[in-house]
């Protein structure tokens, strides 16, 4: 007899992944591919949408052949950022745009003009002004002033998740997580489209619950789509099933994205101005993020240290927690730091430090660390709210495997529970989790989060 398995299509910029989960929650089979990437009209960099649509669609032909499974639904978490146009025959007009792309400025700083000026418009709806394409939302404006003719044959605007999902439903849907990241495109004084989208004449579909789905018939049998979720959103929802208390969830990896779930004021100018934005969660309420570059700070930084100490490029992973060390920077000052004392630069390296003052690597990288982690910890504080209820704090992603980090947390938040959670792929655990129900009416097994609790640094002096 064949299993019963959901199959996640989970996209990244760098690889694009397909997942099996079967009845427990356990992923059964995973398979990456890195894509080669293309040029858009302009010589922009992009990811090749028509290879990643053929693979989809070949790869979904097989799962429903498949000897040892039987596929039960599909879903698709991918990053968010990018928008597809199409006609009205639902044919693609566009590339996938890189949310990278340098657009003209002159396009948002006129949009803010229009609507109460750049500090009200990104407080309505819950952005700072990332620039670039980021704000998906312009891309629409984008098009409209650069290629005024193709835009005049656009009928429908996707998100890429709802785009892959329209892929195999034929079905122009969309959802919450997606128009609500950063877009531009919600209002979240009056939890509807801005008025800029109607006055721009722009009819766009009215959000879905993210556990929608349709009966696809693929291959001859029939399967269940989902309608797709973005993947900031989709990693958060293993906690809000598998948790049953308030957390603040520490997503760490090249950015390190804080995310408070139960935060739902609204954003102040200064937490948006300190690169604060709101998330919409899979159950379509607001989560207020914070977030720090601090993968990449810390790479970046830890490469001038191996210049300096002549040791090699790996060593950090083998520097071991010396809570002598810690406790000590903790009764100097628990928030005077030595890398970054001012202003973050440029380009993220602190030259200025001056590494002579370390006896060697080990020290200097747990003086970067302990600096980093301080000034994550300000990036949390700027979502957290006395109100909140949120006493446990979760760790995922590269830096739970920090013990630096980690420990140092505890000790800056002894008021809450401090824990690592290893979740191998949580983007496709999440949008697994939204099309559950498709599986023979089962109850949900229990969420293992993979967690492991952190202790305060003892000794603290």
């Amino acid at each position: 007899m064949k299993k019963p398995v959901i199959a996640v299509f989970d996209i990244g910029k760098t690889n694009k992944k397909i997942l099996l989960f079967n009845e427990q929650l356990k992923v059964v089979y995973q398979n990456e591919d890195k894509f080669p990437t293309t040029v858009d009209e302009n010589g922009d960099e992009c990811d090749d949408i028509l290879l990643i649509e053929r693979w989809i669609v070949s790869t979904l032909k097989g799962l429903v052949n498949h000897a040892e499974y039987e596929l039960k639904a599909v879903n698709f978490s991918t990053y968010g950022a990018s928008l597809a146009f199409l006609d009205k025959t639902g044919k693609r007009l566009t590339p996938i745009y890189n949310y990278l792309k340098e657009i003209d400025p002159s396009i948002q700083t006129e949009l803010f003009k229009a609507y109460g000026g750049e500090a009200e418009f990104c407080r309505k709806t819950g952005s700072p002004a990332l620039g670039m394409m980021l704000n998906s939302g312009v891309q629409l404006l984008w098009l409209k002033n650069t290629q005024p003719e193709l835009f005049s044959r656009v009928q429908a605007v996707l998100h890429f998740p709802q785009y892959l999902s329209k892929l195999i439903t034929n079905k122009v849907m969309t959802e919450s997580t997606s128009i609500g990241c950063h877009t531009f495109m919600w209002d979240f004084d009056k939890q509807c489209y801005h008025q800029w989208i109607k006055d721009e004449g722009i009819t766009l579909p009215a959000p879905l619950p993210n556990n929608h789905q349709e009966v696809v018939e693929v291959e001859g049998e029939k399967i269940k789509v989902g309608i797709g979720i973005h993947d900031s959103s989709a990693s958060l929802v293993p906690y809000l099933k598998g948790s049953k208390e308030p957390f603040l969830l520490v997503s760490t990896g090249t950015w390190c994205i804080n995310m408070n779930p139960f935060n739902h004021s609204p954003l102040t100018d200064e937490q948006l101005k300190s690169d604060c934005l709101s998330f919409i969660s899979g159950d379509q309420h607001p989560v207020k993020s914070s977030r720090l570059f601090m993968g990449h700070i810390h790479d970046v930084n830890v490469e001038r240290l191996v210049k300096h100490f002549k040791v090699a490029a790996d060593s950090f992973k083998n520097v071991k927690t010396d809570e002598t060390l810690l406790s000590a920077y903790l009764s100097q000052s628990s928030d005077k730091k030595v890398f970054f004392k001012d202003t973050m630069p440029a380009d993220y390296i602190d030259t200025a430090c001056d590494l002579n003052q370390f006896e060697n690597f080990d020290e200097a990288y747990f003086r970067l660390m302990y600096d980093l982690t301080l000034l994550n910890a300000e990036s949390m504080n700027l979502i957290g709210d006395s109100d909140d209820g949120v006493k446990t704090i979760y760790v995922s992603g590269g830096f739970a495997r920090n013990e630096i980090f980690v420990r140092l947390l505890a000790s800056l938040y002894p008021d809450k529970t401090v824990f690592t959670s290893e979740i191998d792929n949580s983007s496709a655990l999440g949008a697994a989790l939204m099309v559950w129900d498709t599986i023979d009416g089962r109850e949900l097994p229990e969420v293992d989060l993979g967690l492991k609790k952190w202790n305060l640094i003892e000794n603290l002096v």
